[in-house]
């Protein structure tokens, strides 16, 4: 018998914006690199796994805003998803020092220039570049949306959390040319029916999470929505049938469904 791969802890953001020409919701969403060996070629949201400098960040209290209460392993979610969005969309989730308001784009757009491409090669850490920039992570701006925990038996497994955060005025963001290449703005309508198309492959949980998003007019009335509501995990359990395989996860997460017939996995 195989022995479980024990989950590496990863974060996402579902980062959006209300699209005044569509009147609908927009995410920002990129493609997989082909190469790239979990999820090549993939339509997702911007995320990774947590790393050792996240939990070094939560040692320097004045990096961050927001996290009043939460424990060790909660802030290392949400600062990974702030720096795993600033690497792969550029778009940065903090305030300068002593403002309550998000750092505005043109100073996005300078620090972004000037440490990204370190910081993705690991030239540079996280933590210095906020220092030296006098950015505070605005924890406070993510809303837990979904926590997803890859099927046993699958050969790489992720323990994720998915939050929700409005995209700070005109920080339009873009893919890093190496882990994603291609990214874009676009309604959970649309990526669902490219996915229908074959036009975007889409994992399942990334699916799930658009249908769900999808029932949102605007982004404030996303964010309301799952304020302060309680996250139920997601394992999903995978058993082979006549027609492939087929999944299952709990009704109580609030998704389309609960039993689903699916080819693979993503």
């Amino acid at each position: 018998m195989a022995e479980t791969v024990a989950p590496r802890a990863a974060s996402t953001i579902l980062l959006l914006r209300d699209s005044a020409e569509r009147k609908e919701i927009e995410v920002f969403m990129m493609v997989r690199h082909y190469e790239i060996d979990f999820n090549s070629g993939a339509l997702v949201f911007p995320g990774g796994s947590v790393d050792k400098g996240d939990k070094e960040i939560i040692a320097t209290p004045a990096l961050y805003s927001g996290g009043e209460g939460l424990d060790e392993g909660t802030l290392s979610f949400r600062i990974a998803a702030i720096r795993e969005t600033f690497e792969e969309s550029g778009i940065l989730l903090a305030r300068p020092n002593g403002s309550t308001a998000l750092v505005d784009a043109k100073r996005a757009s300078e620090i972004e220039s000037a440490c990204r491409g370190d910081l993705c090669d690991s030239k540079l850490t996280f933590l210095k570049v906020l220092a030296d920039n006098g950015m505070v992570l605005a924890l406070d701006a993510l809303v837990p949306y979904a926590h997803w925990i890859t099927p046993e038996g699958m050969p790489k497994r992720f323990d994720t959390w998915f939050f929700l955060a409005a995209a700070p005025p005109e920080q339009v963001g873009a893919h890093d040319g190496k882990e994603s290449t291609d990214s874009i703005w676009v309604s959970p309508r649309e990526a669902l029916e490219g996915g229908d198309s074959g036009r975007f492959k889409l994992p399942f949980p990334t699916t799930r999470n658009l249908i769900k998003l999808g029932k949102q007019a605007s982004v404030q009335a996303a964010i309301e929505d799952i304020r302060g509501k309680s996250i139920v995990t997601v394992t999903p359990v995978m058993t082979k049938t006549s027609n492939g395989r087929q999944l299952r996860i709990p009704i109580e997460a609030g998704y389309d469904g609960d039993v689903f017939e699916v080819g693979s996995v993503g």
